[in-house]
Order: C-alpha cells, then structure tokens, then sequence
C-alpha cells in the first residue's frame, strides 16, 4: 500500500504537488470538501491512515495529532503556523514545515488592496452604488500619507515598496531590520508607539507569538493617528477585534481592512460585519496564481525530501534538538 498524503489546503485539489508526489510514490487524496476541517473529530476522520498533510489554516489540537498515529509531516502551505500545537508536534515526532519566500508578494499587494479600498470608500461606494445612493464625499489621498509597516520581513518589505511606488512615506517598527534594505529605500524605523502615533495607516506583518498575541488592543487603538486605517493581513490573533470594533465604531479609526481574524471563518454574528467601513476577505492574501503553485510545489518538494532523508532546514518549524537526526520511520 501507498503512503499516502492527503490535501487539506483550500484552493488546492489540482496543481503540481499531485504528480511531484504521485511520482515519488505516493497516493495523493484530495480534501473531501463537504468537512469541517475545524471540527476535531471532522478533521480526524480526514487524515485516518496518512503520513503527510498538504495543509491549510485548520487547527492541529494535541487531541487531532494523538488520533494520528501514521502522521509524520504536516507541511503548511504559507509562512504561519500559529493553528498548529508545536510541542504536541515535537513530543510525537512530527515535522512542521512552511514555504517561506513564496508568497510576499501575493500579501504586499492584498494589503495594498485593502488599503486603497478602504482610502476611496469601499466598501460604502459600492453598497450605495448598488441601493441607488450615490455618495459624494471627499476623502485624504493616499499619496503624500504615512504608512507604518509593523514587521519588516519579506511581506513587510514587499508591502514597503509597493507603498513607495504610490507615494507614500513609509516608516516600521521591527526588531531586527535589514539594514541594507532600510538604507536601500530611505525607511524611517521607529518604536510601535511612535509609529502609531504617526501613521495614517498600519499595516500588520508579523508572526503570532506569546507576546504578540492581541499586539493591536484598546490601549494601542487609543495611540493610533485619529482618523487612521488598520490593515491586517497578516494573523488574526494580532487584533484584538473587540477593541477594534469599539475604535471604529466611536469614529477614532476611519475604517479596517482585514483578511485574517481570532477565529476563522468569521462568525456570522461578528460586530465587524455590521460596520460599513470594514473591508473583509477571507484569509486570501498569500493567494495568487503563482504564489499557489509555488507553495503546493515546495510543500510536496518538502515531503518528498524528508521521506528521502533530507533536512530542508529552512522550512522547518520544530523538532529543533532533533534536526537531521529525524528518521521518516518511527
């Protein structure tokens, strides 16, 4: 019997992943999409009998990965991996991989995309368009405005750069900044409260962690430029989205536009879905066309290898003691 590997990964039933790992021996079983993937027990019965995952945004509870005794590899289509429980991962021997340096440039324009459709009053314009009220109200140009990028990675630099190109100012907080990049195109780095303070937009381009989690509250709204835009593509966990809505609704922040939130898919019954000057997606920003078949294609180059004994290092997320001494073999 084939190893197989199944593809829970949305927008991902066909690409270059199927014959990479068809050919490498592999059965390749598509997502049953009627699923749940969000549902624990829904997502066991997904991944019964398979030593690898092609996986998207689901979460991978220690009580999930316990069920799967066979899985050796969850390879995350993207750079985040918050939805994942790595040392439950780490204590069962399971590889967390992503596919980093493949999709910056799909989130730098998404986020640009948001931005200047919150700037020119979507998505008002087009509900007023379509109730037969046409609105006529002058708003700030992008142009000549401060953005502050928050986190300065290869997301946070391909956003700085699509953000010069339309004139804009540009300044970032981020720890450990390239400094060839900030010289390259005159970036102005400063501390999260000044950039706050500065900044006719934010845009949010960093990981989830212990001390980033809610990073955006009510007391970091307070500090934000009145009449000022949130963009978030880049996790949910980043806002908190209860302070949010308190800040838009009073008016301090002229509108939001996001991508990713706490919990996904967004509830029905959020308050955000009341605001007219919310713009929302549904966690798409790192997907083009280019962008998804490179991912699928490292995510399969990424199981293949370390079936075959390779350590692809950069992509590896846990298991850090372990490195190369892993064996695909329990």
């Amino acid at each position: 019997m084939k190893p197989r590997v199944r593809i829970t990964a949305l927008s991902s039933d066909e690409g270059p992943h199927f014959p990479l790992l068809e050919a490498a021996g592999f059965e390749v079983l598509p997502g049953l999409r009627t699923r749940n993937l969000w549902n624990e027990d829904e997502l066991i019965a997904e991944l019964e009998g398979c030593c690898a995952i092609v996986a998207g945004s689901e979460p991978y509870t220690p009580r999930v990965l316990e069920a799967c005794p066979e899985l050796r590899v969850i390879a995350r289509t993207g750079v985040g991996f918050d939805a994942i429980n790595l040392p439950a991962c780490d204590r069962l021997g399971i590889v967390v991989a992503t596919t980093p340096g493949v999709n910056h440039h799909a989130v730098a324009e998404h986020a640009m995309a948001l931005l200047l459709g919150i700037a020119r009053g979507f998505p008002g314009q087009d509900q007023g368009v379509r109730s037969g009220k046409w609105i006529r109200l002058a708003g700030p140009r992008v142009m000549g405005s401060t953005i502050g990028i928050v986190g300065l990675g290869r997301i946070g630099q391909a956003t700085a750069t699509r953000a010069l190109g339309l004139g804009m100012k540009v300044i970032a907080f981020e720890p450990y900044p390239n400094p060839d990049f900030v010289k390259q195109w005159g970036i102005e780095l400063a501390s999260l409260d000044e950039l706050l303070e500065k900044s006719d937009y934010v845009s949010l381009h960093s990981p989830v962690t212990s001390e980033t989690k809610h990073l955006m509250n009510a007391a970091r709204f307070a500090k934000m430029k009145p009449n000022s835009v949130l963009i978030n593509t880049a996790r949910g966990a980043l806002v908190d989205e209860a302070a949010l809505f308190d800040a838009l609704k009073s008016g301090h922040l002229r509108g939001a536009g996001l991508d990713v939130f706490e919990v996904e898919p967004l509830s029905l019954t959020s308050p955000l879905l009341t605001l007219p000057n919310v713009l929302l997606a549904g966690h798409v920003a790192g997907l083009d066309i280019e962008s998804q078949e490179d991912t699928l294609r490292m995510s399969a180059d990424t199981i293949i290898g370390l079936c075959g004994g390779k350590w692809p290092a950069d992509r590896i997320q846990n298991l850090r003691e372990a490195g190369p001494a892993w064996k695909w073999t329990r």
